[in-house]
């Protein structure tokens, strides 16, 4: 797991906390960004560069090289877009609303489990949500010719990995509902899902309840293959 749980707990007591530390010899140390950070970053620039390329080309062009379309995908065309519509918002607010989400749940999970697990989570629960939206399109018959961009079936994969190793973690839903990570995504999941289907919202809720599905399961896969660690995780967080 990652090497803030062996600082935390290999060489002190886990339920105190209490941990010894060595001497450790004084240097300049350069700032490290975390990989949430450069994502996030990343996710800045890609909206800045679809916007010149919406002001150089057209949105249409635009959005069928970096947008993730079901027909576009059944038909075997831009497969790439699994991947750049992961770092493609619809507006400034999609955006905002995406990078605050993610730089709170992203530096928690990637300090949690480590930095290469957090990427490969990411990455995998983000894919995975836009092949689910496919493969539902393509079940229902609907939704074939919409565009979907955004981060957010990423965020939720994470949320959901969160759900399972630190349920009882207490979150601020909006910044104002106090609920433990559980009960948070799972309102999250079904509330937003009701508001954008009664207002008519655009919302990918297909894609975010795929990433949250992978989310949960690499979870559970975590409490299989680390049963001590990851119940002293969820217990250390539940206070």
């Amino acid at each position: 797991m990652a090497k803030w749980f062996d600082e935390k707990y290999r060489e002190g007591n886990p339920r105190t906390g209490i941990v010894r530390r060595g001497i450790r010899p004084v240097g300049i140390n350069m700032p490290k960004l975390s990989y949430t950070s450069i994502i996030v970053i990343i996710n800045v620039i890609a909206f800045l560069a679809f916007i010149l390329l919406v002001n150089n080309s057209n949105t249409e062009e635009a959005l069928a090289l970096t947008a993730l379309q079901p027909s576009t995908i059944l038909s075997g065309g831009a497969i790439w877009t699994f991947i750049t519509s992961m770092f493609m918002h619809a507006n400034l607010t999609h955006l905002f609303v995406n990078m605050i989400s993610l730089m709170f749940i992203g530096n928690f999970v990637e300090k949690l489990i480590g930095k290469k697990r957090f990427l490969g989570i990411y990455f995998a629960t983000g894919i995975f949500a836009g092949i689910f939206f496919v493969a539902i399109a393509a079940l229902t018959g609907t939704d074939l010719n919409i565009y979907a961009v955004g981060a957010s079936g990423a965020i939720f994969g994470l949320g959901g990995l969160l759900a399972v190793l630190t349920p009882r973690l207490p979150v601020l839903v909006f910044f104002i509902i106090p609920l433990p990570m559980w009960a948070a995504m799972t309102f999250l999941i079904v509330v937003v899902w009701i508001i954008s289907s009664g207002l008519g919202i655009p919302i990918g809720n297909i894609a975010h309840l795929g990433g949250l599905l992978l989310g949960i399961g690499y979870g559970f896969y975590l409490k299989r293959k680390y049963p001590r660690r990851t119940k002293m995780i969820s217990q250390y967080f539940s206070r």
